[in-house]
C-alpha cells in the first residue's frame, strides 16, 4: 500500500520496527503475535523471519534510500548553480530571465543529462531558487511623480468609510 502521496518514509523508524520484530521472534513469540504487537501484516513478519534466518540482524538493517538514484551528483549541482548565477545572457539568451526550459538546456549543456522542463524546475527548487516573475514596468516610469500622486491626489479621490450613525441601506437590518 505504501505511504500517502507526498509523505516520506522514516527509514529509522521502519528499521526500529523490524529490529523489534526480530527480538520478539528470537524470544519465540509467534509470527502472528509479533505482527499484532509491531502493527504490521503477518506476511511482513514472515519475510523478516526468513531474512533473519539467512542473514541475521544485519539483513534487517535499513535499505538506505528509496527510489532511483539521482542522475546529477552534488558537484554537478554546484556547477549548474554557478552557471545560473552568471545569468542566461551568458548562454546567448536575449533576456535575463531563467525559464524552466532554459534551465533544462543549461543542465544538458553542462552535464550531458537531458531533463524535461518540469524536472528542471524541481532541481531549481532543490538548489533553493524560487519562481519570480519580472516586474513589468515601463522604462519611462517616473517614480517621483507616482509617489506624489499617491500622497496627494489619491487621498482626495478614494472612497471614505461612512460615518457611524448614518442609516444603512440594507433591507435586512432590523430597526
Amino acid at each position: 500500500m505504501g505511504n500517502p502521496r507526498g509523505v516520506r518514509r522514516d527509514f529509522e523508524k521502519l528499521e526500529e520496527r523490524r529490529l523489534l520484530a526480530a527480538s520478539l521472534l528470537r524470544q519465540g513469540v509467534a509470527q502472528a503475535e509479533v505482527a499484532r504487537q509491531v502493527g504490521v501484516h503477518r506476511q511482513s513478519v514472515s519475510r523478516w523471519a526468513q531474512q533473519l534466518a539467512h542473514g541475521g540482524r544485519k539483513a534487517l538493517k535499513k535499505a538506505g534510500r528509496a527510489g532511483r538514484k539521482p542522475r546529477l551528483q552534488t558537484a554537478d549541482l554546484r556547477r549548474i548553480e554557478r552557471r545560473l548565477q552568471r545569468g542566461p545572457q551568458v548562454l546567448g539568451y536575449q533576456t535575463s530571465l531563467w525559464t524552466a526550459g532554459r534551465v533544462a538546456h543549461l543542465i544538458e549543456e553542462e552535464c550531458g543529462v537531458r531533463y524535461d522542463p518540469s524536472q528542471a524546475w524541481r532541481i531549481l527548487r532543490k538548489l533553493g531558487w524560487s519562481c519570480q516573475r519580472p516586474v513589468g514596468r515601463a522604462l519611462e516610469r517616473d517614480e517621483d511623480n507616482i509617489q506624489e500622486w499617491k500622497e496627494k491626489r489619491w487621498v482626495e479621490i478614494k472612497k471614505k468609510p461612512k460615518k457611524k450613525g448614518e442609516p444603512s441601506s440594507s433591507p435586512t437590518k432590523a430597526d
